[in-house]
């Protein structure tokens, strides 16, 4: 890289007059201030000053209504719900409620070949009531009976499959007692006796 002459800098720094500059160096000196010149006027069309932007901005007309409702419209927002509570315990009360009205009017959803088997028996000191028969391989522990209103009837509803089936009473998970308000009893082959119930199919 050639060295450039410190007399070139002086002169376009304004520390050595342009009479004192050799007439080799002029030519270039003046090319080289008129390419700074060049570089510092603004190109055309570059964006106006700060100043007038913002009285550009200024004199801009406010947005109509229509264009402001359109605009928060298509912004894209965040909504948060919040729930009281007081609101929280409101809504499951009344999804309770629809629960049980839907079920108890319109009742379980049975197939063809289905029926409703109603089980109910007194046990005024028991802790847990079951049922088990034929329907469940007398599994104690798998459908359960409730005694909703404390008073010790104990009642339970089962869809089972049309037929007749043999059944026990559970009491406290050791007791096996019959149900004597059944249809008929029957023995069975350890010398106790067995409910019979009949169930129906609900559609014909």
């Amino acid at each position: 890289m050639n060295a450039i002459d410190p007399r070139m800098h002086q002169a376009l720094d304004g520390e050595l007059d342009w009479d004192a500059v050799p007439a080799e160096l002029r030519r270039t000196v003046a090319r080289l201030t008129a390419a700074a010149e060049l570089l510092a006027a603004p190109p055309p069309g570059l964006v106006p000053s700060v100043e007038r932007r913002v009285m550009a901005e200024i004199r801009r007309p406010a947005p109509s209504r229509a264009r402001l409702l359109m605009r928060w419209f298509v912004t894209p927002r965040a909504i948060i719900f919040r729930v009281r509570p007081a609101w929280s315990l409101a809504f499951a009360v009344v999804a309770a409620a629809v629960t049980l009205f839907t079920v108890g009017d319109q009742g379980p959803e049975l197939a063809e070949h289905e029926g409703i088997a109603q089980f109910v028996g007194r046990f005024p000191e028991a802790q847990s009531v079951h049922v088990v028969g034929t329907f469940n391989d007398w599994r104690p522990g798998s459908i359960a009976l409730k005694d909703q209103d404390h008073d010790g009837v104990w009642r339970a509803t089962v869809v089972l499959p049309a037929g007749t089936y043999e059944y026990m009473f559970v009491v406290d998970g050791e007791r096996w007692v019959p149900d004597h308000l059944a249809e008929r009893l029957v023995a069975d082959d350890f010398g106790r006796e067995n409910s019979i119930v009949i169930v129906r199919p609900a559609r014909r």
